[in-house]
């Protein structure tokens, strides 16, 4: 292993056994720090930011992809405001799950505990290095940040900042960057077994799937996006048509963003015409051939429907029923997010009874899958596995449990 990764995950496990003993107040003092640390150098991390923005556009990054990088004032100021949102949030740590009196007097208590060191590997996004570092705070664990080399500039300077935030109250190494871009860093990180807990992939699927391919730690696998809308035949188009814009153009680069949208062939030629003039040249179409002979758009391939875009850009496909529709989903799904729009009850039932992906719809934006907008506060990412834990990520998905049992002198005879 590399030595300097080496020092750096063991000085990350020392510091996640000192994290279990720290208290609530504590932790809280050290997030309303790391927030107004975070305000007080703005111009410090735009100028570092700019760094990686410049590289971007070096580099012919699409201007979703460099929307992802970009940490500008306001997107500073909101970041230290969700970090201060996390303060009012009940911190998990020392609940009782359950409470159990045996006959013979023993008590025993399940209770929330840490899980440890968490090994994150994430892709542009630097906001998610501040998001990682204070939700394991919150929670009493330990992070190693692996972003990625495209925003290195601004994870280094934001790392520095909340470390030297904390300093005074938390170990520094609580929160570790890996500085080192090579790509043997991942691998060396998700095989560390007797450093790291448990390794959370955030990113595409090239990356997810080396992850979940080659880790011998245990993985949190948050999914890419290729999340789907259904228009089905009984939709209100004016509500179908908002619906559509917000999931694919609010924030197109995200994962919780619509890839793919299907569409009722008793309702298509109504909101086809309607989608092309609300998507105004803004959004690319690319439509099967239903689609073509309704709307001008490009041709869409099978590869389209599989395709998570993080971009302008929306395949389109006509179906005879939700039937289709929801083996259309089953087939291209990444099992993160679908919706239905529809005002027919007893079909939305349908749709959400038959899906197995984490967050199911109806009539609401798919851009709602997040820890935030479900009231959890930040998060780690979106989970698409069944286990450890499923949806948004967030403080209580980052708990384990232990059973501490009471005893006075109890020994057992059989």
């Amino acid at each position: 292993m590399d030595k300097i990764l080496e020092e750096k995950l063991k000085k990350a496990k020392q510091a996640s056994r000192q994290m279990m003993k720290v208290n609530s107040q504590t932790k809280n003092e050290a997030l309303e720090l790391i927030s107004k640390a975070l305000l007080n150098h703005i111009d410090e991390i735009i100028l570092e930011n700019q760094k990686d923005i410049q590289n971007a556009k070096d580099n012919h990054m699409s201007s979703a992809m460099i929307d992802r990088l970009l940490l500008d004032e306001k997107r500073i100021i909101s970041i230290a405001n969700d970090v201060k949102k996390l303060i009012t949030l009940k911190d998990p740590i020392g609940d009782i799950i359950r409470d159990i009196s045996r006959p013979n007097g023993l008590h025993i208590q399940q209770v929330r505990v840490p899980i440890g060191v968490f090994g994150i590997i994430y892709e542009s996004r630097p906001n998610v290095t501040v998001d990682i570092a204070c939700l394991c705070i919150k929670s009493s664990n330990v992070c190693v940040l692996k972003g990625g080399k495209e925003a290195l500039h601004s994870n280094k300077i934001l790392t520095q900042i909340m470390r030297d935030a904390i300093k005074d109250i938390l170990p520094m190494e609580a929160i570790q960057l890996i500085e080192n871009t090579d790509r043997s860093m991942v691998t060396q990180l998700i095989t560390a077994n007797q450093y790291v807990d448990v390794v959370v992939p955030r990113g595409g699927k090239g990356l997810i799937n080396h992850v979940v391919m080659n880790a011998t730690v245990p993985v949190i696998e948050t999914g890419a996006g290729n999340c789907h809308l259904y228009i089905d035949k009984d939709a209100n188009i004016e509500k179908a048509i908002h619906i559509s814009i917000n999931a694919k153009m609010q924030r197109p680069s995200v994962c919780n963003a619509i890839e793919t949208i299907l569409v009722h062939q008793d309702i298509a030629s109504q909101y086809l015409i309607e989608i092309e003039k609300a998507f105004n040249e803004h959004v690319e179409i690319r439509g099967d051939e239903i689609v073509q002979s309704m709307i001008s758009c490009q041709s869409a391939t099978l590869d389209d429907y599989a395709q998570e875009y993080d971009d302008y850009i929306v395949a389109i496909k006509v179906v005879k029923s939700l039937e289709e529709a929801i083996d259309h989903i089953y087939k291209y799904s990444t099992q993160h997010s679908e919706c239905i729009v529809t005002e027919n009850e007893e079909t939305a039932q349908i749709f959400l009874t038959s899906l197995d992906s984490a967050c199911v719809y109806h009539n609401a934006s798919t851009r709602f899958s997040d820890g935030g907008e479900f009231g959890f506060g930040a998060e780690l990412g979106i989970s698409t596995q069944k286990l450890h834990a499923r949806g948004p990520l967030a403080l209580l998905e980052m708990t384990s449990f232990q059973y501490r049992i009471y005893g006075n002198g109890q020994i057992r005879e059989s």
